[in-house]
């Protein structure tokens, strides 16, 4: 959540920049939240300067017992319990308030990058590299939805994974699950070289997810399981955020790079009829996820890394793709800076999200309480702790990737051609045909 802080030393600039979101109701939350923190620090000097008129009062009660003017201590005694009563009134007003502010800085979103576009929807946001490997014209054969070669081949079984879980569950097999298997090795194998594996639970609780900003605003997005207060997570980004929560780390040891191949779990509320035949939109699916946790100054030389790292796993797959910037009114919640690699399939005529690479701030650290203490200065340790910046990206989702490979490597006799990158986690398998 945005630090109430900037709110209040710097309220133009905050509601600037999320004006450019393009929502007025956004900004009559910022008007509410700073309007609740003024009355919550009027309510705080009242609370505190009460107790410490009672603290006065209890002291004078004891000087007067010791020298026996008890008459004198029964009244002071009396002032101090009626000061009480009003000090827990006080004190209820600013629980209410504080949880109120709280809730509401919850849903507020991040204060935007001045780098960041302007734009209202995704139509407007940028191509910023690309597009590659965009051939003038695709063959005929290639321009068969994934779904029918799937079917065709046997790799991909949706009526039976209907069957077993209900709409928008897909399974593969043989080949296809093994395609699935390697796209995943595949992308662990690209970052090991920087960031250490991790595999984390698939169940977190509300607090985890709150932490990364998926609580409470995107509830019916998630797949609960109340009776555990436990949340089926929607991205690897939910646990690997909360790895570090509430801890304190030494300056030393950022950026700290973590990775985790996972399932993840999205009931995609309000998605329904959109994108949903084959493998562009499904509850459950598989993917690599990269994190890191830094300082202000190491965010954005790492944001540019990790978007790097997605585009160079793309490209090595020799699949057309391009990378564009989201626009001011498409971004994140969360997000204070945001970048998406998207991947043609040809078979459906669609540019497909395959990465979205993002960087945070300190919004997410906040919600989490990771922080940081500053390396010592002429052996002088710093006062105090800093909160991190976090980043995240989807080093690779395999749903559509596996769509845009079976469409693009589409052979005129049927059969899917495998990428020669993929080739060494296919045991053995080059091509895929009919089984």
């Amino acid at each position: 959540m945005i630090d109430v802080r900037l709110l209040r030393d710097d309220p133009e600039g905050v509601r600037k920049a999320t004006a450019r979101r393009g929502d007025p109701a956004l900004l009559e939350q910022l008007d509410e939240a700073a309007e609740l923190d003024v009355r919550l620090r009027d309510l705080t000097a009242q609370r505190d300067e009460t107790r410490a008129r009672i603290n006065e009062l209890s002291k004078q009660v004891g000087a007067l017992r010791r020298d026996g003017n008890l008459d004198e201590a029964e009244a002071r005694q009396a002032d101090s319990r009626q000061l009480g009563d009003v000090e827990q009134r006080l004190a209820g007003e600013h629980d209410e308030l504080s949880s109120r502010l709280r809730g509401l800085l919850l849903v507020i979103p991040n204060v935007i990058h001045p780098d960041v576009p302007d734009g209202m929807s995704d139509a407007d946001n940028p191509v910023v590299n690309g597009p590659h490997r965009l051939p003038e014209v695709f063959a005929d054969h290639q321009h068969v939805p994934h779904w029918d070669t799937g079917e065709a081949l046997g790799i991909l079984d949706i009526e039976r994974a209907i069957k077993v879980s209900g709409a928008m569950f897909v399974m593969t097999r043989g080949a296809g699950a093994t395609l699935g298997r390697a796209l995943c090795q595949f992308a662990l194998d690209r970052n090991a070289d920087a960031f250490e594996e991790i595999r984390p639970p698939s169940l977190v609780t509300s607090a985890t997810l709150t932490a990364s900003g998926q609580l409470p605003k995107f509830a019916d997005d998630a797949f609960a399981i109340e009776r555990d207060d436990l949340w089926c997570i929607p991205t690897a980004e939910v646990p690997l955020t909360s790895v570090y929560r509430d801890e304190i780390i030494a300056e030393s040891e950022l950026p700290i790079r973590m990775m985790a191949a996972t399932p993840c779990y999205r009931r995609e509320a309000g998605s329904a009829g959109r994108d949903t035949r084959g493998m562009l939109r499904s509850h459950e699916f598989d993917k690599v996820e990269i994190l890191a946790i830094a300082t202000q100054e190491q965010a954005p030389g790492l944001l540019v890394d990790m978007v790097a790292r997605a585009e160079a796993s793309i490209n090595a797959l020799g699949l057309p793709w391009r990378t564009i910037e989201i626009c001011a009114g498409d971004l994140g919640q969360s997000h204070h800076r945001s970048f998406d690699i998207e991947v043609f399939a040809p078979g459906v005529g669609l540019w497909l999200e395959v990465s979205s690479v993002s960087w945070f701030s300190d919004y997410q650290a906040r919600r989490a309480n990771v922080r940081f203490r500053r390396a010592p200065v002429d052996g002088k340790p710093q006062k105090g702790t800093e909160l991190a910046h976090t980043l995240n990206g989807s080093a690779l989702a395999v749903p559509r990737v596996w769509a845009a490979i079976v469409e693009n490597y589409r052979q005129a006799d049927g059969s899917v051609a495998v990428p020669a990158a993929l080739q060494p986690y296919m045991r053995g398998i080059e091509r895929i045909v009919h089984r």
